[in-house]
């Protein structure tokens, strides 16, 4: 039940339009997926146990509570990617995921996913370990068993600032 549109668990899918411009994100993202380990002592721990690492710190808008985001994501456990944006035709692949930042309140994303992208810049990437209680919990999902801790890998591709439940199409380009 935590699978819908993505990482969403129940929200209302987002109209999502992005051209040009990706081919290098794409890039990035999978060299920085086959780069060494980063060690866990450079993570940035929050206090709910979230940890991420700033791979690329972008310099546009800044993803905040109540934005509505377009990001693309590679979700892995132990290693092995379970969910990803990526997969499709064409230079960028895949299509964007979008959610309202602030919205894993309601249970309609993730929360490690809503947390770890609050105060993000557009034109950045991020990993991000999540732990458990963030993720998919004591129940787990379909091949993630309970109390998994899972890796996140996003780049944030657009910010609209917007208040909750107001349709939006995102169009960067």
């Amino acid at each position: 039940w935590y699978y819908l549109c993505g990482l969403c668990l129940g929200g209302v899918a987002v109209g999502i339009g992005v051209a040009g411009g990706d081919a290098d994100a794409v890039s990035t993202s999978r060299r920085a997926l086959r780069s060494a380990k980063i060690p866990e002592s450079e993570f940035t721990t929050l206090p709910n146990g979230l940890k991420y690492y700033d791979i690329t710190v972008g310099s546009g808008l800044k993803a905040v509570k109540g934005s509505r985001v377009a990001v693309h994501y590679v979700a892995k456990w132990k290693g092995i990617t379970f969910m990803t944006s990526r997969q499709g035709l064409g230079v960028g692949g895949g299509t964007p995921y979008g959610f309202d930042i602030g919205n894993s309140e309601r249970g309609n994303v993730l929360k490690g996913l809503d947390l770890g992208v609050e105060g993000m810049k557009v034109g950045g990437q991020r990993l991000i370990i999540v732990p458990p209680e963030l993720a998919y919990g004591k129940k787990g999902v379909q091949e993630i068993p309970p109390n998994a801790t899972i890796e996140l890998d996003v780049e944030l591709l657009s910010v609209k600032q917007n208040s909750y439940g107001t349709p939006v199409k995102i169009i960067e380009g």
